[in-house]
Order: C-alpha cells, then sequence, then structure tokens
C-alpha cells in the first residue's frame, strides 16, 4: 500500500534492465543528521511499496555538497552516517556512470563552481565518510 511521506525525493534513478532503484537525496547543508536519516529511510520505504517498482531494491544515496560545513558534519557524524550509507562513494560514483553494479545505499560528494555541478570519484580530502 502507498502510504505519501514528508518531503519530496531529489531524484529517482529506475535501473532499466535490472533490478536496482536508487532514492537520491542532494543537500548542501545537513543541520539535523538524524531527522534527514529517517526521512530518507521513510522516503525509500515510499518508493518500494509502489507496485510499479515491485520486487526492486530501493537504495539510498545522498550527495553532499564539498563544503567546509558538510565536510565537519561528515566528520562529527561519521559513525551515525557511515552505518546508514555503507557503501563507498568511489563505487557509487562508478555506478552513476555506468561502470559498476549499485553498491547499495552511499554517499557521493560533488564540488559546485560556477554554476556546474561535479560528482566527485571519491570523498574530500581529509573526510572518511565513504572511503
Amino acid at each position: 500500500m502507498y502510504r505519501p511521506v514528508r518531503g519530496v525525493i531529489d531524484l529517482v534513478l529506475v535501473e532499466a534492465s535490472g533490478s536496482d532503484v536508487v532514492a537520491v537525496e542532494i543537500h548542501s547543508q545537513l543541520r539535523r543528521v538524524e531527522q534527514q536519516l529517517r526521512w530518507a529511510v521513510q522516503k525509500a520505504d515510499a518508493l518500494a511499496a509502489l507496485p510499479e517498482l515491485e520486487g526492486r531494491t530501493v537504495h539510498r544515496l545522498l550527495v553532499l555538497r564539498n563544503t567546509a560545513a558538510t565536510r565537519e558534519v561528515g566528520r562529527l557524524a561519521t559513525a551515525t552516517l557511515g552505518t546508514a550509507y555503507p557503501g563507498r562513494a568511489a563505487d557509487a560514483v562508478a555506478a552513476l556512470r555506468g561502470a559498476a553494479p549499485w553498491p547499495g545505499h552511499a554517499i557521493a560528494w560533488a564540488d559546485v563552481a560556477r554554476g556546474t555541478a561535479r560528482v566527485l570519484d571519491r570523498p574530500p580530502r581529509g573526510v572518511v565518510l565513504g572511503r
């Protein structure tokens, strides 16, 4: 049964020939880590309940903007975020590029400069989260 949840999912990726679905949340800042995690799980669960996605595995991808503030949150909440998103960032980026299978729940990092976003191949220097 479909049950609506709070908020919106920034992007949903559906693998055309496979069984993976990825609920993508993109954040420039994280103010409440536990709340973000709870909402991300609820949104992924709501996707999994859709009849058209029956039998598919729904994964979560959190994309964080590479800023001093998000790097600091990543450092302070490494255990919490790492448990919720255990996949390696490099594996998630490879899967996004079609070069690898989806690694499960993961965090990726992105730089934004001059109006252009670029997903990083690995976490920023000094950040353990996603390694």
